[in-house]
């Protein structure tokens, strides 16, 4: 029996992502005691600090060399990059079509800001290692999109959802100071101080790894405790719920069509394809939760994120499944040389990415 409970515990240890059962505890938190005025404050303030540290670190663990060699690869990155910031963008503006009583206003806007967020770094490339994938081209075309979302996300943002009025939360181009300010400064102060802080960041992984989730779960407890004060699950139904669950699976299952059909179209390889498939149709929880506390009201922002903690749960489930299915089916076909040797030269924990 002893034997029997190891194993189940093994199997859970492996199967289960902590991360996102942290996530929903920290809601489940927020939900039964969230934080009000003086103290909602103090975490306000807090949240700013970790967004901060959070882009900085971003900065510090970005190689410019990594980025430049990536460049070579253009073939893979620009289909990747129209995935995540046009088809995306525009899929999340046919979804604002849907009438509303299927999808709310503000969770029309969260759909909208869900879908011009970045490519994760550490869930592609993850996938991409599982699934035998270019790992080399992930690192870059992550690095490459959360990059480029510093600037874009919140132009995109301006663009789309503050010209639609954003259901009562315009974001105006006169933000863009504010967003510049607490993020896109402490992401060049991180690239600054690249140099000097590498080798230590290198030596403190755990440390930093505690440092990048703990800033997330502090912004998921800040957004929900403030949702509830403003009565976010009054405005949310179970049967609304389940069906933005459906639209978010909608989503993804569009997003891994399209960068899987768009690779074989341009002629990719096997292990090219993998890195568009897991880089194009995965968004960052990590990049689009602190751009939510710039954007958006307090207030707002915890309804605001419901899809994306939603598509992300998702994507996190079907992703892995695909990654551990795929090399099975690719083992048991022809391979040519291409399509075996491009492989996981670089190791994923390598201080060459951005985390």
């Amino acid at each position: 029996m002893l034997l029997i409970l190891r194993s189940v515990a093994r199997h859970i240890r492996h199967r289960v992502d902590w991360y996102i059962v942290a996530l929903f505890t920290v809601i489940g938190v927020a939900t039964l005691a969230p934080v009000e005025g003086a103290a909602a404050d103090g975490v306000s303030l807090a949240v700013r600090v970790a967004v901060g540290l959070l882009f900085f670190l971003y900065g510090a663990r970005l190689s410019p060399r990594a980025a430049y060699d990536g460049l070579r690869h253009w073939r893979l990155h620009v289909p990747i990059l129209a995935l995540t910031f046009a088809a995306f963008p525009l899929a999340g503006l046919a979804a604002g079509l849907l009438p509303r009583s299927v999808l709310s206003t503000e969770l029309a806007v969260g759909v909208l800001f869900l879908t011009v967020l970045p490519s994760t770094v550490q869930s592609s490339i993850a996938f991409t290692s599982m699934a035998r994938g270019n790992v080399a081209a992930a690192i870059c075309s992550a690095s490459f999109s959360t990059v480029l979302a510093v600037v874009l996300t919140p132009v995109l943002a301006v663009a789309l959802i503050g010209q639609t009025g954003g259901g009562g939360m315009p974001i105006r181009a006169s933000q863009l100071g504010d967003i510049a300010l607490q993020l896109l400064a402490p992401f060049l102060a991180g690239q600054v101080a690249r140099r000097w802080v590498t080798e230590w960041l290198g030596r403190h992984r755990a440390l930093i790894t505690v440092c990048d989730r703990g800033s997330i779960l502090l912004v998921v407890y800040s957004a929900f405790s403030r949702g509830m004060t403003t009565g976010i699950w009054q405005r949310v139904s179970p049967g609304r719920l389940l069906l933005l669950a459906a639209l978010c699976a909608l989503l993804l299952a569009l997003a891994l069509q399209l960068s899987y059909g768009a690779a074989r179209l341009i002629g990719l390889p096997y292990a090219d394809r993998v890195t568009a498939v897991f880089c194009g149709s995965n968004k960052s929880l990590a990049g689009g939760l602190p751009m939510a506390t710039v954007l958006f009201p307090a207030e707002r922002v915890g309804i605001v994120v419901l899809p994306l903690m939603l598509y992300h749960t998702i994507q996190l489930v079907t992703c892995a499944w695909l990654a551990r299915r795929w090399p099975a089916r690719q083992s048991a076909a022809p391979s040519t040389s291409d399509d075996r040797g491009r492989g996981i030269r670089i190791r994923t924990g390598s201080s060459d990415t951005c985390g």
